[in-house]
């Protein structure tokens, strides 16, 4: 799962971090690119020697370039890391988006809910923290699946953290 609890030494909260799953490697990147690059130059053999050679290949290469710049934006757009933080005091998340500033939102633990949405959210499942006023999402890009196993998890630490 593209999540991990890491408790505290003292066991009574812990700190949760999640990302997008990363499924194009480095390597498997560079595969994919060599693959489309050889795979586009079948068609010129036969245009060797000609003119048409030389006003497809510019097309060619533009196709290239737009895979190249599709898969990198792609990767940087998936640069999110969620961290969420819980102590019997407080519960902090922490946003840290690909592009502009972290979002942040802080509550005390104890009136903090963790919410599931089966239907009407931006996807299935949709968990979302309560608390301050405020509700916000948590873990939108996991799979439904991760999703309904967080909800769970969630609810779990809130109630155990949230006892006197």
């Amino acid at each position: 799962m593209p999540y991990r609890w890491t408790p505290t030494p003292d066991d009574t909260g812990g700190e949760l971090t999640l990302w997008p799953y990363q499924s194009l490697s480095a390597k498997g990147f560079v595969t994919f690119i060599g693959i489309f690059f050889f795979m586009a130059l079948i068609p010129f053999y036969a245009l060797l020697g000609t003119f048409l050679l030389w006003g497809l290949l510019p097309f060619m290469l533009a196709a290239l370039w737009g895979i190249w710049y599709a898969l990198r934006r792609n990767e940087k757009d998936r640069q999110i890391v969620e961290v969420l933080t819980l102590t019997p005091e407080t519960t902090h998340l922490v946003r840290h988006n690909p592009r502009g500033p972290a979002q942040d939102w802080q509550s005390n633990t104890y009136w903090v809910s963790a919410q599931m949405h089966e239907a009407g959210g931006p996807v299935p499942y949709y968990v979302t923290l309560k608390g301050s006023g405020r509700e916000v999402e948590i873990g939108a890009f996991l799979s439904e699946e991760e999703r309904k196993t967080l909800y769970l998890e969630l609810s779990d630490r809130l109630r155990l953290l949230a006892r006197p």
